[in-house]
Formats: structure tokens, C-alpha cells, sequence
């Protein structure tokens, strides 16, 4: 009985207080200072709603200061780079320079950071001379080049190599067109792409 007796002429004096204040809705002590909880929030009184909100409590400014800026979204980890390496294999028809679809290239160059380097190898199968082989195995080098020179790619990163008929990866037997299309994997130009790709 002592408590509620206590507690209730607490609650009576804190309104009385505000009353003689001049705060309406808040409780202070007997200098008018608002009182707070021990979180630093104002005390309402029974009477308080939000239309009787004064500076300094429930959020509410001076007019001549702005409310705190939200804190800055942390900055995005900054991304890496990594030295890559990758290689493609362009096969030509027989006898033949004219270079087919190359966007598989052109594509992984543009998904590239930085271009370092492009490497073209020409070859070429052992029919016909070993002479005219290392032509033809240059101007099939050289052709891919002009392609992916009208794709975008910077010339300037590209090297031109050639191998003729001396680099075979074809175990072929057999003659006329079956031997020809056996040996197709020996006509191509290798694509040899050094670069550096973003990596998150």
C-alpha cells in the first residue's frame, strides 16, 4: 500500500510540476528542465501527444538547425584485378584464308579489363609444299588480324606468328577428301589473349 501511495503522489507532483511550468505534456523538475529516462528521452505527462512535441525532445529541431544526415553508405569494396590468360583455335577450310565467326574472341576481349596482348599463330596441313604452306599459314594469321582489327580490337596489341606445316596435331590416314577433312584440326590460327579481368 506504502508503493501505489508513493507512486501516485509521484505521478501527482510531475503533473503539477509541467502544469506550473508552462510545458504541457512533460514532466519538470523545479528549475523547468525537462525530465529524462535514463535513455535521454523526455518524460510525457498523462496529457502529452505529439502536437505538444517541444524542441530538444521526440525529434524535434530548432528552426535554424537541420536534422543529423543519415550516415554515408559504407564505400563498395574496391575491385581487383587479375592477370588472365586465355586461348581460342580458328579452323579454315582447305587451301582457304577466309576467316569464319570470330564474336567468341571479340567477346572475351570486351569482357576484358585491360588488353595486354593478342597472339596469333598460323598453320596449315602437309599437302602441297612446305613453302607455300608458310604462306598461306601467315596470310591466315594475318586475316584474323584484319578481322578482329574491323571488330575493335586495338591492332596495336596484335602479333602475327606463323608455323607453315610444321606444328601437325592431326594423326590422319586415307586420301582425297577424307584425308582433307581429317586434317582441318592443322588448318587454324591460334588466338593467344593476355589481359587482366575485374574480379569482385
Amino acid at each position: 500500500m506504502k508503493k501505489i501511495a508513493m507512486a501516485a503522489g509521484l505521478a501527482m507532483a510531475l503533473g503539477a510540476s509541467a502544469a506550473q511550468a508552462g510545458v504541457p505534456g512533460y514532466a519538470v523538475n523545479s528549475s523547468d528542465t525537462i525530465w529524462r529516462t535514463s535513455f535521454g528521452e523526455c518524460w510525457h505527462t498523462s496529457s502529452w501527444t505529439q502536437e505538444k512535441a517541444v524542441v530538444g525532445c521526440d525529434g524535434v529541431v530548432a528552426m535554424n538547425e537541420e536534422p543529423a544526415a543519415p550516415a554515408p553508405a559504407p564505400a563498395p569494396a574496391p575491385a581487383t584485378m587479375a592477370d588472365v590468360e586465355k586461348k581460342f583455335a580458328l579452323y579454315f577450310d582447305f587451301d582457304s584464308t577466309e576467316v569464319g565467326d570470330v564474336s567468341n574472341v571479340v567477346n572475351y576481349i570486351g569482357s576484358l579489363a585491360s588488353l595486354n596482348s593478342v597472339k596469333l599463330v598460323g598453320y596449315a596441313d602437309f599437302i602441297g609444299s612446305a613453302a607455300y604452306n608458310e604462306k598461306l599459314s601467315e596470310r591466315r594469321a594475318s586475316a584474323v588480324a584484319a578481322k578482329l582489327e574491323q571488330a575493335g580490337v586495338d591492332a596495336s596489341k596484335m602479333s602475327i606468328g606463323f608455323m607453315g606445316e610444321s606444328a601437325p596435331v592431326a594423326n590422319c590416314t586415307g586420301r582425297g577428301a577424307e584425308l582433307i577433312a581429317c586434317l582441318r584440326p592443322d588448318r587454324r590460327v591460334d588466338v593467344e589473349i593476355m589481359g587482366k579481368k575485374r574480379m569482385q
